[in-house]
């Protein structure tokens, strides 16, 4: 087999694995109604409030948003701590950047419904609702 017959089979693969994905695509609005992840959650600093988030909103501490690296913006998402079954909803209104194995950046109204800021981290059930 040719070299360049190789690179196109390769591509073909890559491609049908890609169109395999259970997880719906962001950039075409699909439904995500249901899809859960489970990863660690972190929120956000005190030096954010009143910042622009990625939506062109400002962040407010007292708010019940979120960042989330592929929900689209609006998502209503229940965020529910493993450790204590709390759970709250959030609306992601920010894109993030996050260390591997976190998955959700809450306000830190939101992290403080269920589990306490002093720990930083939690691991957490994210669900979205609408």
């Amino acid at each position: 087999m040719t070299l360049n017959v190789q690179k196109g089979l390769l591509a073909s693969l890559c491609l049908l694995l890609a169109a395999c994905s259970s997880q719906p695509d962001p950039g075409k609005g699909g439904n995500w109604r249901g899809y859960t992840q489970t990863g660690l959650a972190s929120f956000y600093s005190d030096r954010y409030h009143n910042k622009k988030t990625a939506s062109g909103e400002p962040y407010k501490n007292s708010a019940n948003t979120a960042a989330h690296m592929a929900l689209p913006f609006g998502s209503m998402v229940k965020v529910t701590n493993i450790a204590n079954g709390k759970s709250v909803v959030v609306r992601v209104n920010d894109r993030g950047n996050f260390p591997r194995g976190r998955i959700i950046d809450l306000s830190k109204a939101a992290f403080s419904a269920i589990g306490n800021t002093r720990s930083g981290l939690i691991k957490v059930k994210v669900e979205v609702v609408n």
